[in-house]
């Protein structure tokens, strides 16, 4: 037990480094030499938890996207909050770890690339956001806070642009950029309906 428990901890200390790196460095910069000894170990010692750097990339990607999926849904099935609630929850936590925003930035923008290790988890990726978002959206729909004819497919294309493209500009120039209050004026006039509290 002693091991198992030893044995996750270590995991979960290589996908923190992991974060780190790819975070500052891209994926195609990142070396696990460089990630193995920031993590304390042997480049074999690493990939004995993750057999290659595809491996550890994808780990660290699902790793952030399964915990947020997770707790939006708690959010909205559990707790009743709306989904602008939680889209704007999403918005201020992650106004609070550039890091975690930096990390799927830079990993996004190098997936473009059709031969990048992460363009096919970054592509499906995008795609079960969108479901989800409309999945919700056709529930707003449902209880009167969306127009019968709202086109539900391009209102989730805008708001992931809208969430994607303010993080952008927040860490290119933070000084000027508040990615928080533009995100909740604009689920405001896209998701009509009682405004989440302010915190």
């Amino acid at each position: 037990m002693a091991t198992y428990a030893k044995g996750r901890e270590r995991r979960a200390e290589i996908l923190r480094v992991a974060r780190e790196v790819f975070a500052t460095r891209g994926f195609r910069s990142a070396s696990l030499a460089v990630i193995a000894e920031r993590a304390g170990l042997s480049e074999p010692g690493l990939l004995h938890h993750f057999p290659s750097k595809d491996h550890l990339l994808t780990a660290v990607l699902e790793e952030r996207d399964d915990s947020e999926i997770e707790r939006t849904r708690r959010q909205v099935e559990e707790e009743h909050r709306s989904r602008a609630e939680a889209l704007i929850d999403l918005c201020r936590r992650n106004a609070t770890r550039p890091e975690m925003v930096q990390l799927f930035t830079v990993l996004a923008a190098e997936s473009v690339d059709a031969a990048h290790p992460a363009h096919e988890w970054f592509v499906e990726r995008y795609r079960m956001i969108r479901a989800l978002l409309v999945d919700g959206l056709e529930q707003e729909q449902r209880e009167g806070r969306l127009a019968p004819d709202a086109n539900l497919e391009q209102l989730a294309i805008e708001i992931v642009a809208m969430f994607d493209g303010l993080q952008l500009q927040w860490l290119l120039d933070r000084e000027r950029v508040d990615m928080v209050a533009p995100f909740e004026r604009f689920i405001a006039r896209a998701l009509p309906g009682p405004p989440p509290p302010r915190r």
